[in-house]
C-alpha cells in the first residue's frame, strides 16, 4: 500500500514541477499567464483556461491561442446616375476569412514577455501578424521590440476579438480623396502594425505613455528608409507617441465582454504621429488623435477625434498642404449577459478641409456570446451617406470605392 502512495505522489509531483495541463479539467490558475503585461492584441489570455506551460518557479510561460473570423457579406453601391446597362450595383458578396490567427505568448527569465502571431488569411509580409518582445524593468518602464501596433487610435489598440463591431470605423481605414496625381498613395487615417522599438509603461495604475520609432510603410519586413530630403538627417521613418490618463485605474482593451460587467473604467487619451517623407516621398505624414472611453458595468462607450495633414516635399512643388479630419462615437449596453446592441457613428471629410461635403456612415451591431464555449455572433449594418458637397461631381468622387449599403454576419471562435 505504502508503495502505491509513493507513485501516486511521484506523479503528481511531476505533473506540478511540468505545469503543462489543460485548465477546465484540472482546475488550475495560472498566475504568471494572468500577467497583464503578457498582452496578444488578439484574444484575453487571462480568460483562456486553455493549455498552458509554466515552470514551478513562474520564470517561464508559455501560451498558444487561435482566432478564427468568418464573415458573410453583402454590398450595395450607388450608381452614381451613370444607368449603365451592366453596372453592377450589388458587388463583393459572399464569404470571406478576414482573419486566421495562430499565435502564442510567454514570458521568460521574468523580465521578457513575448508574442509571436501568423495570420494565414493575410498575405505578403501581413502574414506576420505581429512579432516582438517586451524588456520589463518595472510597470513604468518597458522597452517593446519588433512588430506591433503603433500607439494611436483607440479603434486599432482594442484587443481584436473584443470589439463592438465587426469592422473598424470607415474614417480609419478610408483613404484619403487628395483629387492630385502627384502623389503615389493616398493615406489612411489609421496606422495599425507597424516594426519598430518603444518606451512605454503605467505609471500609479493611472497614467500611461507610449513612445516609439517605426518604419512607417505598415506590415513590410525590411528596413529600406533613407533620410529626409527637407529636414536634413532626419530619418525618413514614423515617429508616434501616446498618453493617456485613466482615473479609476487601468482600462482595459476590450469594448465590453460578457465575463467583466462590473467594472467601472475611465480613459482619457492623446496620441500624435508624424511620418516622414511617407508615400514614395511626396509627403510628410501628420497625425493628431484625442480619445475618451467609459465602461460602466454593462455599458460602453467611446469616441475618437482625428485630424490629418499631408505637408508635400519640396520636390512636389506644392504650396498648399492636404488636410483631413474624422472620428467617430460609439455605445453598446449588454441586455443580457450574453446580447450587447451596439451603434455608432462615423464621419470623415475624406476630400480634405478646402472642399466642402463630408461622409458619414451610421451603423447597428447586435453581438451575441455564446457561453462556455468562446463563440461569438455578429450582425452589422452600416449606412454611407454624403452630405454638403458643392458639386455633384464632388459628391459622387467622394465616396468612390464604398458602398452605400453594408450588411456583415461574422462567427468568431478564440482559444
Amino acid at each position: 500500500m505504502s508503495k502505491k502512495i509513493m507513485n501516486f505522489k511521484s506523479v503528481c509531483l511531476l505533473a506540478a514541477t511540468l505545469s503543462c495541463t489543460f485548465g477546465h479539467a484540472a482546475n488550475i490558475e495560472y498566475k504568471e499567464i494572468n500577467d497583464k503585461f503578457i498582452e496578444s492584441d488578439v484574444v484575453r489570455l487571462d480568460e483562456k483556461k486553455g493549455l498552458s506551460i509554466e515552470t514551478k518557479a513562474g520564470d517561464f510561460a508559455f501560451k498558444p491561442y487561435i482566432l478564427v473570423q468568418t464573415t458573410g457579406n453583402f454590398n450595395y453601391y450607388d450608381d452614381e446616375g451613370l444607368n449603365l446597362a451592366d453596372q453592377d450595383k450589388v458587388a463583393n458578396i459572399g464569404f470571406a476569412i478576414p482573419n486566421a490567427i495562430i499565435g502564442f505568448s510567454g514570458k521568460a527569465f521574468k523580465i521578457v514577455t513575448f508574442n509571436v502571431a501568423m495570420n494565414p488569411a493575410k498575405s505578403g509580409a501581413n502574414l506576420l501578424q505581429q512579432a516582438w518582445f517586451d524588456i520589463n524593468h518595472s510597470d513604468a518602464l518597458r522597452v517593446r521590440v519588433g512588430k506591433f501596433k503603433v500607439p494611436f487610435a483607440q479603434g486599432y489598440l482594442c484587443t481584436l476579438g473584443e470589439t463592438m463591431f465587426p469592422s473598424l470605423p470607415l474614417s480609419l481605414t478610408t483613404t484619403a480623396n487628395v483629387n492630385m496625381s502627384l502623389n503615389a498613395t493616398n493615406p489612411t487615417v489609421g496606422v495599425g502594425f507597424d516594426l519598430g522599438v518603444q518606451v512605454h509603461g503605467i505609471v500609479k495604475e493611472k497614467f500611461q505613455y507610449q513612445v516609439g520609432v517605426f518604419n512607417g510603410n505598415g506590415g513590410s519586413l525590411t528596413a529600406n528608409k533613407t533620410t529626409s530630403d527637407d529636414h536634413k538627417g532626419l530619418p525618413s521613418l514614423l515617429y508616434a507617441g501616446r498618453i493617456a490618463y485613466m482615473p479609476l485605474g487601468v482600462m482595459p482593451t476590450h469594448q465590453g465582454i460578457p465575463s467583466d460587467l462590473g467594472n467601472h473604467k475611465i480613459l482619457f487619451g492623446l496620441s500624435s504621429n508624424l511620418n516622414v517623407e511617407a508615400e514614395d516621398e511626396s509627403s510628410n505624414d501628420f497625425r493628431l488623435g484625442i480619445e475618451a472611453s467609459w465602461l460602466y458595468h454593462r455599458f460602453f462607450l467611446s469616441g475618437e477625434f482625428y485630424y490629418l495633414r499631408m505637408n508635400w516635399t519640396e520636390r512636389m512643388q506644392q504650396s498648399q498642404d492636404f488636410r483631413m479630419m474624422g472620428g467617430y462615437a460609439q455605445a453598446g449596453f449588454f441586455v443580457t449577459p450574453k446580447f450587447q446592441p451596439a451603434l455608432r457613428y462615423d464621419f470623415l471629410n475624406r476630400n480634405g478641409l478646402d472642399r466642402k461635403g463630408y461622409l458619414n456612415s451610421p451603423a447597428m451591431s447586435l453581438n451575441y456570446y455564446f457561453a462556455k464555449c468562446n463563440l461569438k455572433m455578429q450582425l452589422m449594418y452600416q449606412y454611407m451617406g454624403r452630405y454638403g458637397h458643392e458639386t455633384q461631381l464632388d459628391r459622387d468622387n467622394d465616396d468612390t470605392g464604398l458602398a452605400t449599403h453594408t450588411g456583415m454576419a461574422l462567427l468568431q471562435y478564440t482559444f
